[in-house]
């Protein structure tokens, strides 16, 4: 069987509860496991004799076992192990007296104890690894490394004489060693022989190799309670060496070659030996070139060379197995690079396909160009040409504004330029007849609707469908209504009078006799407004699918049923998606196969997470780009206050304010994270960002929301439960997850507020993402009329929420939310002009990262700022999208801000190649990457 990237562990590893943990960390395949890159390497261990310890201090000796024991711990179950060690001929090496230390291992189970107990017998040579300690006037290591040497055969000498030429050779982690010395390993004692039976299998064929392996940097990866960091290492070391790989990669820039550290092949009780063993007259070279037949390279050899980069292989390698940390570092960047290279190839031939596709155009002056040219060919027309002074000139036709034009005159407001310049945009991309890609980014509040409804109707002027879909219920409701309001009182011609309409104004401009007739036969209808929503009682849905399948122009507004098989647009001519981060990309596709004639739909997306540009740029480099960066007037800047959560006279002044400002007939809002306290057993997945594309593994600590870790869909009630945007994870020095306090929940936070002085007399009311539909609609109609003033809700209520007299927002748990996601909660209030205040209620540690977050947003209200922050926080990845697109990320080294530069080379690069070679025919592995990272990412192309 020849293992691939895509070969399962579960083929591979016969440790069945490995397989199980590392599936929990999202590690299914090989490919998984090589692209679980480990978060830190351990700096180079010291060697050192056992006269020059310093206790506290790592450091790494050869010794021989003198003696061993194990003792019956009396007073505790279990036992305690202890080995003697003399380190004599390795201090000669090192030019000091040798001396001897205690090993000691504690452990109850005795299966464990008898399997130390054969492998540390009298007179075995072992290489150690630990940090030394004291204890009863002896120097002692308590469960240090330990690798066995196996015996060196008479005669052979190349023992730590092999060792010291390695150590000449410049091998910067032995950097100091002593002198070679002749023979030094003939001088150790034969090992004991194994236990009749039994073939002891040594760690180690030379003291040189084990030196080199103990001393080395070590890969450290984020773990869980199921595995630990040095278990996945020695996965992943097993599935390289199954893979070809013989000996970690050098220094020359070569993979692996003569005299480097070799890589032991698995256990056979862990490993399922299949393709990797070892066969006679298979050399290290030869090792190197299966891995990398294995593992083939996915940069052109062109770009490899001029960016100097390893190759793929040598870069697993390299990561995995660290000779050093530059060179661990070098091969990350390699990595890095190549994620840069296949996302913007990714994105340019995604632009590329868009143009290639067909698209209704949508002219603004249709109406008005027809009657123009039939004016033209009227007036070449001698028999029917009238006499100058009865004829009107072109420019005399009468006002015929578009459906847009009228729309924009009737808004009791004017648009800012930055509004005006993209309706005008919107509209150049809507008259071509190639699909619109626009990504519009906007604050809360700076008027993305109007521009979306200015571009919907210039498709319904057109003749053809628009629809509107929205994340949720309640902000598809507000849609409806706010542009139900806004349409009113316009009319569209019905179709098939188009023509007329046409003919009727030419003729009324030649002043033709039988223009009133015509006129008077003109048919007009208000703009159809439909609505269609999951939660609508069956007649109202049927009769909103039968409008849309009608075919007749006009503008539908929509939740996720607009994704579902019963609906049918055939006339669609535009889709905009609001807050495309809460929608999957295979929803968004699916719009595109709802018109008959094959055409593709104008797309305008629109967010207001706030983006830098520079990720923008980079994640969305198919898209054009639109910012709105005005705000309308008459907003009052929002004050942010951070509270401690231990301050409870704080917190007393923070309520009595709420109270206050409820008197003074003004709305509040509570947020939490959590639905109620017992959805612990849920907290495997986030309402937002609802599985870890990054698929780094995170394990869920106690009231933690941590990302699937399996990087696949989180389930319904796991998102119903937990609404916060998580991407904070703590983690210890070996890579596990730290516990922190659990998140509150609105049903905890409600009963305790309602207990309070402060709100005697107050009603409240809650709403999470397990309400029923029409129960959401009840809530906020109170919330908004003033009958439950204050909202205590998760983050349901973040997008698109509109209550003018909220002027109130607190915040629980605001240290466990991304920054972006506490900017956008903050917009909740302060819509209708009023003061207004936004509480974060921390828990945070003073000093601590997540109070330098806070302080972030404490002290900010730019949202670009904001955002720009919350990349250097915490990656792209989880800011733009890919955590909530549903599949794994196939980006975990890239970073947007601090690897800009990096991207635009990349993206120069991919440019010439395209150019060179558009469907990349001869960069197979290439093209085979860039499938892959569309299909699990296409919502870095699409979505915020």
């Amino acid at each position: 069987m020849s293992i691939t990237m895509g070969t399962t562990l579960a083929s591979l590893v016969t440790n069945k509860r490995r397989v199980s943990a590392l599936k929990s960390l999202g590690i299914v395949t090989v490919g998984d496991a090589l692209t679980y890159y480990p978060f830190r390497v351990t700096e180079p261990v010291p060697l050192r004799a056992i006269r020059e310890a310093a206790p506290g201090q790592q450091m790494a000796f050869a010794a021989v076992i003198r003696d061993m024991r194990v003792v019956p711990m009396n007073a505790r179950r279990g036992y305690r192990l202890e080995a003697t060690v003399d380190d004599a001929d390795f201090a000669r090496s090192r030019r000091v007296p040798g001396s001897t230390a205690r090993l000691t291992f504690f452990s109850y189970r005795k299966s464990y104890v008898d399997w130390v107990s054969v492998r540390l017998r009298a007179g075995t040579s072992v290489v150690v690894s630990g940090m030394p300690g004291e204890y009863m006037g002896q120097l002692q290591f308590t469960h240090p490394e330990i690798l066995t040497v196996a015996p060196v055969p008479a005669g052979a000498g190349a023992g730590l004489e092999g060792y010291a030429r390695g150590a000449a050779s410049g091998n910067g982690a032995f950097a100091g060693s002593a002198d070679p010395y002749a023979s030094a390993q003939s001088a150790y004692p034969p090992a004991a022989t194994a236990p009749s039976g039994a073939a002891l299998k040594y760690d180690a064929d030379t003291v040189q190799e084990a030196l080199t392996r103990v001393c080395r940097p070590r890969p450290v990866y984020h773990a869980s309670s199921r595995i630990s960091s040095e278990h996945i290492h020695e996965t992943i070391l097993g599935l390289l060496w199954m893979m070809g790989a013989r000996t970690s990669s050098t220094p020359d820039g070569q993979l692996a070659g003569a005299g480097a550290a070799g890589i032991v092949a698995p256990a056979t009780d862990t490993i399922a030996v299949q393709n990797g063993e070892e066969k006679s007259g298979t050399t290290a070279e030869s090792g190197a070139e299966a891995l990398s037949q294995s593992i083939p390279d996915v940069l052109p050899e062109s770009v490899r060379k001029a960016k100097n980069l390893m190759h793929r292989a040598e870069a697993f390698l390299a990561i995995h197995d660290p000779a050093s940390t530059a060179r661990f570092k070098e091969a990350i960047e390699t990595l890095r690079y190549e994620e840069a290279f296949v996302s913007q190839t990714s994105l340019l031939k995604s632009r590329q396909h868009a143009h290639k596709s067909s698209a209704h155009p949508c002219p603004l002056n249709e109406a008005l160009e027809t009657a123009r040219a039939s004016v033209g060919e009227a007036v070449a027309e001698p028999s029917t040409q009238p006499e100058a002074s009865e004829r009107g000139s072109a420019t005399d036709l009468p006002n015929l504004p578009n459906l847009r034009d009228r729309f924009i005159a009737s808004l009791p407001f004017t648009l800012t330029a930055g509004q005006s310049q993209v309706v005008d945009d919107i509209a150049s991309d809507l008259e071509r007849d190639w699909p619109m890609q626009r990504l519009l980014q906007g604050e809360v509040g700076s008027g993305k609707t109007v521009v979306a409804l200015a571009a919907m109707l210039q498709a319904v002027g057109a003749g053809y469908q628009a629809v509107l879909v929205a994340p949720t219920q309640v902000l598809a409701e507000q849609h409806y209504e706010t542009i139900s309001k806004m349409v009113s009182g316009l009319t569209l011609a019905q179709p098939g009078a188009k023509e007329t309409d046409a003919a009727a104004d030419v003729e009324g401009a030649m002043g033709a006799s039988g223009a009133s007739t015509v006129s008077s036969s003109k048919v007009t209808a208000e703009i159809p407004v439909t609505l269609l929503t999951g939660g609508m009682k069956l007649a109202a849905r049927r009769k909103a699918l039968a409008a849309a399948a009608s075919g007749e122009p006009g503008i539908i507004v929509a939740t996720h049923a607009a994704f579902s098989k019963t609906f049918q647009a055939p006339h669609l001519a535009l889709v905009v998606i609001d807050e495309q981060h809460r929608f999957g990309v295979e929803q968004r596709e699916s719009l595109n196969a709802k018109t008959d004639d094959g055409t593709t739909p104008h797309l305008l997306v629109m967010t207001a997470t706030p983006i830098p540009r520079t990720a923008a740029m980079t994640w969305f480099g198919d898209l054009d780009i639109s910012w709105l960066t005005e705000l309308p007037g008459g907003r009052k800047p929002i004050r942010t206050v951070v509270v401690n959560e231990a301050d409870a006279a704080t917190m007393g002044r923070m309520f009595a304010h709420i109270r206050a400002r409820v008197d003074a007939g003004e709305r509040a809002y509570i947020v939490c994270p959590r639905i109620d306290a017992d959805d612990e057993e849920n907290e495997g997945g986030s309402g937002v960002s609802a599985a870890a594309g990054s698929a780094r593994g995170r394990a869920a600590a106690s009231g933690s929301s941590a990302r699937t870790a399996a990087g696949g869909r989180a389930t319904r009630a796991a998102a119903d439960a937990i609404g916060i945007d998580d991407p904070y994870e703590t983690f210890d020095e070996n890579g596990e997850t730290v516990a922190r306090p659990p998140l509150h929940a609105v049903a905890e936070i409600a009963d305790r507020l309602q207990k309070l002085p402060q709100f005697q007399g107050i009603r409240f009311a809650t709403l999470t993402g397990r309400d029923k539909d029409d129960v959401k609609t009840q809530v906020m109609a109170d919330f908004a009329g003033g009958e439950t003033p204050i909202l205590v809700s998760t983050t349901v209520i973040e997008v698109g929420v509109d209550v003018k007299q909220a002027s109130c927002i607190v915040i629980f748990d605001a240290d466990r939310y991304g920054l972006s996601q506490l900017h956008q909660l903050r917009g909740r209030v302060g819509r209708g002009g009023t003061n207004s205040w936004a509480f974060l209620i921390s828990r945070a540690e003073p000093g601590s990262p997540a109070e330098q977050r806070l302080e972030v947003i404490h002290h900010s209200l730019d949202g670009a700022e904001i955002a720009q922050a919350d990349l250097e926080f915490r990656g792209a990845g989880d800011v733009l999208g890919d955590a909530q697109s549903g599949g794994k990320s196939s980006l975990k080294l890239l970073r947007v801000v601090k690897d800009a530069d990096m991207i635009a080379d990349a993206r120069t690069r991919a440019g010439q190649l395209l150019a060179a070679d558009p469907e990349l025919a001869g960069e197979v592995q290439l093209a085979g990457a860039v499938l892959d990272f569309t299909r699990g990412n296409e919502t870095f192309l699409t979505s915020s």
